[in-house]
């Protein structure tokens, strides 16, 4: 696999080189690169700082679980560790990482101790399931730091295809000057179709950048390798959960994209739990395995508010929500949509769930902690969230035009000092709202990644 450029290295760098640095623990769901990102910094600290790398696998050796069974004492963990691997680990100048930590709960325990008593010591925990784990065991808070790792972000493809000038004018292009050209915007645009079908897992990403075939045939590669990939993540759920519980995760799982298709208007609909799994009713039995999928990181949550004040989270409901799947190209493949259908952009009312699947993606990539959806009455904006302690709501339009009127209520109720509608459209540019005041901000949909850097300058 060639070397992929991830936003997210920077902040393990930023991370590594912090003089008050705590543990980290990598969140992520399996196969986004999590492991290839901490091997590549691994290497370069071995490269550049003369330094040592020791990597554990407890999934792979999981009779590493023994050291934690005696004891969480750091150091003694570190000379056993040291002894098993004929590796001499000095804390003052080695990178340890415990990758799938959910396989021994006891090496997440000790996180704590290697804070309080090893603090030199540069030490990451990850895990594919590790959000499923943290519930079944004594989980150090506020003694380690989070970092969350989502398949490649629309610009990170763009830089994996060396289309870096793309890359470059998505991260610094704003109001001002007047959105692309139409040549750049087709490209970018074009760009993003393929994106909807290649999605962000580096495995297909790397299938799709080493072809040589013609685009559509390295998409149909792309698509073998997604089926794989949606198989093994069906053989985890097996795995870690049970016969029964398993068979419900994956029709919970696979129902997503019907549940996106109940909607009529382009836009995904509130969680819908009557037949969703056969034999399942209600929230009450539902919730397990939705907490399961969310927690492995293969489902994207979004809450429903039906009041747009901040905080956004006092008006959230539990059993009001919309799931979406953790990557769009996923999305595609589990639809059964053909990549050819995808790329000619002709599928009616879902082109909205890809936008808007596309577009929960890159906000929560882009560093957006807390999403939520409005709904009151017949009126729905797919996304509000709360920026500079500003309510902001996001429209999203899959194609070139498309009326705004569930957007001009919530302007009309209030007020927010900034809007922004997501479209086909290449302009982006500001405008005012006469009526209330309101600032609009209209962008392309493939600028989904900046809305946030776009937002922050706007209401500075």
């Amino acid at each position: 696999m060639f070397l992929m450029e991830r936003d997210l290295y920077k902040k393990l760098l930023s991370w590594q080189n912090s003089e008050n640095r705590k543990p980290l623990v990598l969140h992520g769901a399996r196969q986004v690169g999590k492991t290839h990102l901490l091997k590549q910094l691994g290497a370069d600290i071995v490269d550049k700082q003369n330094r040592s790398f020791h990597y554990f696998d407890f999934e792979r050796t999981p009779g590493l679980n023994s050291i934690f069974e005696r004891d969480l004492s750091p150091q003694r963990i570190l000379n056993d560790l040291s002894v098993a691997t004929n590796q001499p680990i000095d804390p003052e100048t080695a990178f340890v990482v415990f990758d799938e930590v959910q396989q021994c709960p006891s090496a997440l325990t000790a996180l704590k101790q290697f804070y309080q008593e090893i603090p030199q010591l540069s030490l990451c925990a990850a895990g594919s399931l590790l959000g499923v784990a943290l519930g079944e065991t004594s989980y150090p808070v506020g003694k380690v730091t989070h970092l969350d790792l989502f398949p490649l972000s629309f610009r990170e493809f763009l830089g994996a295809n060396g289309l870096d000038l793309a890359n470059n004018f998505l991260s610094t292009v704003g109001p001002a000057d007047g959105g692309p050209s139409e040549l750049t915007h087709s490209e970018i645009w074009n760009q993003l179709l393929t994106y909807f079908v290649v999605g962000g897992l580096p495995e297909a990403v790397n299938a799709f950048v080493e072809s040589k075939a013609q685009l559509v045939e390295k998409l149909h590669v792309v698509r073998g390798i997604q089926e794989d990939l949606v198989i093994a993540y069906l053989a985890d759920m097996a795995k870690h959960s049970g016969k029964i519980n398993s068979m419900h995760l994956d029709r919970l799982w696979k129902n997503v994209p019907a549940q996106l298709q109940r909607s009529q208007d382009g836009a995904a609909s509130k969680f819908v739990f009557k037949d969703s799994v056969p034999g399942l009713r209600g929230y009450d039995q539902l919730i397990g395995p939705i907490d399961w999928l969310k927690s492995a990181g293969l489902i994207l949550r979004v809450p429903v508010v039906n009041q747009a004040h901040n905080p956004l989270k006092a008006y959230e409901k539990e059993n009001w929500f919309k799931l979406l799947m953790f990557d769009v190209g996923l999305l595609g493949s589990t639809s059964r949509l053909e990549p050819k259908t995808i790329l000619e952009y002709n599928y009616g009312s879902f082109k909205g769930f890809f936008a808007e699947n596309f577009v929960a993606q890159e906000l929560l990539t882009s560093g957006v902690k807390d999403l939520f959806s409005w709904r009151e009455g017949a009126s729905e904006v797919e996304f509000v969230h709360s920026v500079e302690n500003q309510v902001v709501p996001i429209e999203v339009k899959s194609g070139m035009s498309g009326k705004t009127r569930s957007l001009a209520t919530f302007i009309n109720k209030y007020s927010p000092k900034l809007a922004v509608v997501l479209s086909g459209k290449r302009s982006i540019e500001l405008s005012d709202s006469h009526k209330t005041g309101t600032k609009i901000l209209k962008a392309p949909l493939y600028m989904a990644g900046e809305v946030d850097r776009l937002v922050k300058t706007i209401l500075q």
